[in-house]
């Protein structure tokens, strides 16, 4: 798992915290970011270790509240309109962390205005009328590189290798489900019943999941674990709530996989009715030192399309050169 060609592949990241390094020590502030502290956010509720369906996966998860006014559309490619109970789950990717955390580190302090706290305000826009949960990695490895191990199996630095039966769909059902609890929502997501007969969701509940840079991976478990959770009465129950999911510049340090390309998991995929939704930029899908990603996101587009899945696609930033910055940028324009 901690293999030199993972720590390898880590090396442009690491040029990266060197860049930011050097930045805070002359006190600039990287060209694409804000180095002006947020005013206090109302409607935030940060949840600290917070337990999924195992007591030894705990989470911290961010809740930002729906945005006030009426009938406003939660997704803007869907038809449903808001019912109080549409619900938007963030994985994030490197560097992303809590604001005070952030800005406690040289490495990560002017890359601030991509903090949890503010990307939840960005999609409280994106997703209005919806209740947003910024699900935190659980390990920062040097306070930089995210690792998903309680969704995926994962070395150090993030990379994944993915089974068919981790327990990723278990563990963000039971997660979301504790955290309801523990922010005091009406109507939380039951405990499942563990019996033939599946617990009844609440009513109107629908769910939209997000990944970022690193935290597609979480995305690309699920889809490995459809197949056999669709098995389930109960975990059928809740995929049946997804309407959307979203790939938004996806990557991490392995060699491969950056993308899912295995029919069969894609063929689960196309057949759960979920629109699928990629939007990449030239940093991850351009890269010449990494010109699989490129290719696994095509072969990804391109077999969904052919199994006749609801699937859009788009590459933004594609006149500019490829940045950082624009790869962050991502999370404001899709």
């Amino acid at each position: 798992m901690g293999s030199i060609r993972s720590i390898v592949a880590c090396l442009s990241l690491a040029a990266l915290a060197r860049k930011m390094s050097a930045a805070a020590a002359a006190g600039q502030c990287v060209p694409g970011t804000s180095c002006a502290r947020p005013a206090a956010a109302p409607g935030l509720l940060r949840l600290t270790s917070v337990p999924g369906y195992d007591q030894n996966r705990v989470n911290d998860v961010l809740l930002l509240g729906p945005t006030t006014g009426t009938q406003r559309r939660c997704d803007n490619e869907s038809e449903k309109l808001q019912n109080g109970n549409t619900h938007v789950v963030f994985f994030p990717g490197d560097i992303q962390n809590f604001q005070q955390e952030m800005a406690l580190q040289p490495d990560t302090a002017q890359w601030q205005s991509w903090s949890l706290e503010r990307v939840a305000l960005t999609l409280g826009d994106r997703f209005p009328g919806c209740h947003v949960w910024v699900i935190r990695a659980s390990s920062m490895y040097l306070h930089k590189f995210s690792s998903y191990q309680n969704f995926v199996e994962s070395n150090l630095f993030g990379a994944p290798e993915h089974t068919p039966d981790y327990g990723a769909i278990l563990h963000l059902r039971a997660l979301l489900g504790h955290s309801m609890e523990k922010a005091g929502l009406p109507n939380p997501l039951p405990p499942l019943s563990g019996t033939s007969t599946p617990a009844t969701l609440p009513p109107g509940f629908t769910l939209t999941i997000v990944g970022f840079s690193k935290g597609c991976v979480v995305l690309n478990q699920i889809v490995y674990e459809l197949a056999g959770a669709r098995a389930d009465p109960e975990l059928r129950l809740f995929l049946d709530s997804v309407s959307d999911m979203y790939w938004l510049d996806g990557g991490h340090p392995g060699g491969s996989e950056t993308w899912v390309t295995d029919r069969c998991a894609l063929g689960e995929l196309a057949s759960s009715g979920v629109a699928v939704h990629t939007h990449v930029t030239p940093y991850e899908v351009r890269d010449p030192m990494r010109a699989w990603v490129g290719r696994e996101h095509q072969h990804f587009i391109k077999t969904l399309e052919d199994l006749g899945a609801c699937i859009s696609q788009k590459l933004h930033f594609e006149d500019e050169p490829a940045s950082i910055e624009n790869h962050f940028r991502v999370l404001r324009e899709f």
